[in-house]
């Protein structure tokens, strides 16, 4: 097995190589969000940090939800990948500011889950499984193998996603 591959903040990693694991640390409010195609065996990693892709921002920019998933797609498709049969998991988006009265608009964590339920819904895409919200960090591994993502909360244990 390969060292771990980092998906670093606003970064996208696609792999095909078995040895290969992509993992996304320290997840708070951003969150790791994953493609597998099962037949092609080529895995996509984002590690998206807002919501919504900003004016001036790249069109598929991993650092923003919406246009990070698009992107993922393309690249994945560009590859071999096919959105229809591949797999789809997401995790992180906790609300990292527990002060009350903190509005929505700090909120970042529920924004992002928010934007990506929206794009994957805009785009027909049904995911697997979600590990999302809270108050703690997580970190996911999404193992090329075998396309198998699990998350890890804060001092926890990791578990499959």
């Amino acid at each position: 097995m390969n060292d771990p591959i980092n998906v670093g903040l606003g970064e996208r990693v696609i792999s095909a190589d078995p040895a290969d694991v992509l993992v996304a640390y320290g997840l708070g409010s951003c969150l790791g969000i994953s493609m597998y195609d099962p037949v092609r065996r080529l895995c996509g990693m984002i590690h998206a940090v807002l919501p919504q892709r900003m004016n001036g921002a790249e069109p598929d920019s991993a650092r923003f939800v919406d246009s990070g998933i698009e992107g993922l797609i393309h690249e994945m498709e560009r590859r071999g990948a096919d959105p229809r049969r591949s797999i789809f998991r997401m995790a992180g988006g906790a609300n990292m500011l527990l002060a009350s009265g903190v509005s929505h608009t700090f909120d970042i964590g529920n924004r992002n889950v928010e934007a990506a339920l929206r794009t994957f819904q805009r785009l027909g895409i049904v995911l697997k499984a979600k590990d999302v919200g809270g108050n703690l960090g997580r970190t996911v591994r999404l193992y090329v193998a075998d396309g198998r993502m699990t998350v890890r909360i804060l001092n926890g244990k990791e578990q499959e996603l």
